[in-house]
């Protein structure tokens, strides 16, 4: 009986084959030309797609006025769109994005399957970005850095840095203890936390020692300073989450949206034949000095001539 069964797989082909070993028909790779979105009015409860970008770390530059500006790089690597959901299916319109580019080695069946009906290549990371129904874009469709303008408000989203297990100090900002009548060796406890026989328990929320770090945080408000359309680079005012490889969220501010909605291409950018963009793009600096203007300066710092002078 083992030996027919034996015979029988040699001999038969086999049913199944593996995805790896026999190639995938992909269709034609599709390019922001193949489709055809028209410009959208915009409203004030209208809302854009965000983007995904890689922190690849932080620098610095200067203004007219010797202002230093500590910026955020963060590059747009083949942003592109794997899904839609609309509120007849799904009950809530979003986007699925994703960035960047995974090994086949490092992905399953079902993630390839996926990819391959939106006919996009598998991606490293993929986020969804609710929208509104007015700014759906088509599946496939890649978003780069002109999807944003030069001085506008964005909220970056990222997982913060791992620092592992930090005491109550460190971790909530706790006041040590005193050093002094014999208090040497608990100087850095939290205390007491919790009551005596009744209820004798802890209760649940207690800021106590414990993991540090690798939680989901949104930075409000952040300047885009300068933009490199030729790298797909966005350099941020400030600080963004997350280690330098990371993937992070950038989409428009909800704080400052109803201020700058009239300005942002909606749903997104559309190349135009005649419009011609600059390699980099830097905001302007302010007209005037903000020493000279905002900071507080002494009566004697700047002396009165006038008065000096006399009648």
């Amino acid at each position: 009986m083992l030996r027919s069964l034996i015979r029988r797989f040699l001999v038969s082909e086999p049913q199944y084959t593996s995805i790896y070993e026999t190639n995938p028909e992909y269709g034609l790779l599709v390019t922001n030309e193949s489709f055809n979105i028209t410009p959208v009015k915009p409203r004030k409860d209208s809302k854009r797609t965000g983007l995904l970008a890689i922190k690849q770390g932080m620098t610095a530059m200067w203004d007219r006025w010797g202002v230093r500006h500590a910026l955020t790089v963060l590059q747009v690597d083949r942003c592109q769109v794997t899904q839609i959901k609309t509120r007849e299916k799904d009950g809530y319109n979003a986007l699925q994005l994703g960035v960047g580019e995974k090994k086949l080695h490092r992905v399953n069946k079902p993630y390839i399957g996926h990819c391959i009906k939106a006919n996009v290549p598998p991606k490293q990371k993929l986020v969804e970005c609710k929208v509104t129904a007015d700014c759906l874009l088509p599946l496939g469709y890649e978003l780069d850095v002109r999807h944003f303008i030069v001085g506008q408000s964005v909220d970056v989203q990222g997982v913060t840095k791992g620092k592992g297990f930090q005491g109550g100090i460190r971790r909530w900002n706790f006041h040590r203890q005193t050093v002094t009548h014999g208090n040497s060796k608990t100087t850095r406890q939290i205390g007491s936390t919790g009551q005596h026989t009744d209820p004798a328990r802890t209760f649940p929320g207690k800021k106590m020692p414990g993991h540090l770090g690798c939680e989901k945080a949104t930075i409000h408000k952040l300047k885009i300073y300068k933009i490199d359309y030729e790298r797909n680079l966005l350099f941020v005012k400030g600080a963004v989450p997350g280690n330098r490889g990371g993937v992070v969220r950038v989409q428009d501010s909800n704080k400052d949206l109803t201020h700058q909605y009239r300005k942002l291409p909606f749903p997104t950018y559309i190349p135009s034949e005649t419009e011609e963009f600059p390699k980099q793009e830097v905001m302007p600096a302010p007209e005037e000095d903000y020493f000279e203007t905002r900071m507080f300066l002494h009566d004697n710092a700047v002396p009165n001539r006038a008065k000096d002078e006399g009648p």
